[in-house]
């Protein structure tokens, strides 16, 4: 899976909240294989070309369609921002609001990596999940509603088709 032709003109929005909370340093070989380390997960290779790109921030289109409900709406979710690979942010993967917290301040389930948070303040979560094709393996992607006991629905089969399908929040109805 790759990320290498994609269009990154527009992709991330500016703005000084995006710096201070999911911003994060150059991705490093040695920072990367210490966040792996500590999540117990091997990254997928289009999160990496990602943050090579930049580290963690809020992106212009925060929204993806999926096939069934949520919390947040009858045909999709939204984000507030993507987890940078890092440590220092507090919206990185090791960060004060990391990966682990969600699972061990919150409840969530440790089915992998929680990298972007929602609208929501924590009330769902999407997760890189690692269920079926175990720790080194492609993860897809999910939403998990701590709303509705912590219901897991399916996004998209890897993280680059989520990437490639984000969309505008004004693609849907204000009604849903």
């Amino acid at each position: 899976m790759s990320l290498v032709d994609f269009d990154w003109s527009g992709f991330w929005e500016t703005s000084e909240y995006a710096t201070r909370e999911y911003v994060d340093v150059p991705l490093s070989p040695a920072l990367l294989e210490r966040v792996e380390q500590t999540l117990g997960y091997k990254l997928p290779a289009a999160y990496l070309q990602l943050a090579q790109h930049q580290n963690g921030g809020v992106p212009a289109r925060t929204c993806h369609r999926t096939a069934e409900r949520t919390s947040w709406a009858k045909d999709h979710i939204a984000i507030a921002g993507i987890y940078a690979i890092g440590e220092t942010k507090r919206c990185s993967l090791l960060g004060e609001v990391g990966s682990k917290f969600w699972a061990s301040e919150w409840g969530y389930p440790e089915i992998g990596v929680y990298f972007a948070d929602c609208p929501s303040a924590g009330h769902d979560m999407l997760c890189l999940d690692y269920s079926e094709c175990g720790p080194t393996g492609e993860p897809r992607v999910v939403h998990v509603d701590q709303e509705w006991d912590y219901k897991v629905t399916f996004v998209a089969p890897t993280f680059e088709s989520f990437i490639r399908g984000l969309v505008s929040e004004e693609e849907f109805s204000l009604d849903d």
